[in-house]
């Protein structure tokens, strides 16, 4: 059974398309620092040592693994290199 708060989110969704777009971008923001944080466990790296592999300070790794904004797609290709990883962009419906 859902929460009094699940449903109110709901229905302020449902009723509010510049919310929801609003809060769809945020969560996709936040998938891809966790995405970042998870492929960089994976590979056995600390947020430093992925930072220098990657050419950038460790306080980007963490604030991209935390709440990242205005990503680049170049940043986003350092990191993969950086991991051993390739980065994949794909346009969905």
């Amino acid at each position: 059974m859902p929460s009094r708060w699940n449903r109110f989110y709901r229905e302020q969704l449902a009723g509010d398309q510049e919310l929801k777009a609003l809060v769809e971008q945020e969560l996709a923001s936040l998938r891809i620092g966790a995405q970042i944080a998870r492929l960089r466990q994976e590979e056995g790296l600390t947020q430093t040592r992925l930072a220098a592999r990657a050419g950038m300070p460790s306080s980007k790794i963490s604030a991209i693994e935390n709440a990242p904004q205005n990503l680049e797609v170049s940043t986003l290709v350092r990191i993969a290199r950086a991991a051993n990883r390739k980065l994949r962009i794909s346009f969905a419906r």
